[in-house]
C-alpha cells in the first residue's frame, strides 16, 4: 500500500508518495498521481518527516534532505539520479558536466530526458541542472519553479 500526503508549500501544493518506508514520488500536480495504484492520504511517520524537512528547506534552514528514497527507474536513470544528488546548494552544473561525470560525455539530451523523469524534484535537485551556455532549461514542475528554487537557494546560502 502506498500512502501521501499533501503539502501546501510556497511554490503550489505538492503530493508527497511514500511505499514500504521510502519516499518514491514528490508531485507537483494531483495528475500525476493518477497513474500510482493502491494509494491512500495518510500521514506516516516517515511522510511526516518528509513534510517538515521540505518546511526546513523552503526556509532556507535545509541544504540536504535525510530521508529512504527509493528510485524506480532504468539503471541509467538511476545513475543520473544519483549524480545529482551530488550538486552543492544554491550551485548549479551542466548537462554536459553530469554526462562527464557519469562517464558517458555524449549522453547530455539522455541526462535531460532522466531529468525529466525524475520522479523525486526538489530531494533529487534536478533543478540545478542548466545549459551550458548558462540558460535555464526545462523543469518538469514549470521553469517558473526551477526559478523560484534557484532564487531561494542563492539567498540563503
Amino acid at each position: 500500500m502506498k500512502n501521501m500526503i499533501y503539502y501546501k508549500s510556497p511554490i503550489g501544493n505538492l503530493i508527497i508518495v511514500e511505499e514500504e518506508n521510502a519516499i518514491i514520488k514528490l508531485c507537483f500536480k494531483e495528475q500525476e498521481i493518477t497513474n500510482i495504484k493502491d494509494i491512500q492520504e495518510f500521514e506516516t511517520p516517515l511522510l511526516k518527516k518528509a513534510k517538515k524537512q521540505l518546511e526546513e528547506y523552503f526556509e532556507g534552514k535545509r541544504k540536504k534532505f535525510d530521508l529512504a528514497l527509493r528510485l524506480n527507474g532504468t539503471s541509467f536513470q538511476n545513475k543520473v539520479w544519483k549524480a545529482l544528488l551530488n550538486i552543492p546548494y544554491a550551485k548549479t552544473c551542466s548537462y554536459k558536466d553530469i554526462a562527464q561525470n557519469i562517464g558517458n560525455e555524449n549522453a547530455s539530451r539522455a541526462i535531460g530526458n532522466a531529468n525529466n523523469k525524475n520522479p523525486l524534484p526538489i530531494f533529487i535537485p534536478c533543478h540545478r541542472v542548466i545549459g551550458s551556455n548558462g540558460k535555464l532549461i526545462g523543469y518538469a514542475g514549470g521553469l517558473d519553479i526551477k526559478i523560484k528554487l534557484l532564487e531561494l537557494e542563492r539567498k540563503n546560502k
